[in-house]
């Protein structure tokens, strides 16, 4: 019924790794109160696992004769990075001299790069990546606040 090259359960459990991964992240800014939460960070990271299981459909039908298909599978990862960065710096603002939003425009980077290893089918990358980045986040984040900034 579907000509794919990744059988739709491992294309399925991909992008739910993906989701639920980044929700991780995206559940910390939403309990922080920033802009970009939960639904933001979780579609980051599907679309970026979206795109490079699309990446990986072309790559394969080209390894298997398709020579109408060509790609450098690289260049999808460059794409996804480059559009990810831009709603990452839209995270960023600027007023009366304090920068506001780094953290979040970060958080919106790792969910990409979730969405990236899950979409390449690397799970144990992709947790390692959620879980390093939320203990940054949360952790890290309270050792700032109350430590260095003495809040």
């Amino acid at each position: 019924m579907f000509d794919t090259q990744i059988p739709i359960l491992e294309m399925f459990f991909r992008l739910l790794a993906a989701a639920g991964l980044a929700l991780l992240l995206g559940l910390e800014r939403e309990l922080r109160g920033k802009a970009a939460g939960l639904r933001s960070h979780m579609l980051v990271a599907l679309g970026s696992s979206a795109f490079i299981m699309m990446g990986l459909h072309i790559l394969l039908a080209t390894a298997e004769g398709d020579p109408s298909a060509r790609i450098d599978p690289t260049r999808v990862v460059e794409g996804v990075i480059g559009g990810i960065g831009f709603l990452g710096a839209g995270s960023i603002i600027q007023s009366q001299g304090n920068i506001q939003g780094i953290t979040t425009g970060a958080s919106i980077w790792m969910a990409g790069a979730i969405g990236v290893a899950s979409g390449i089918g690397n799970f144990a990358l992709a947790g390692m990546v959620a879980l390093m980045a939320l203990i940054i986040m949360v952790v890290l984040g309270r050792f700032e606040h109350e430590v260095i900034k003495g809040n």
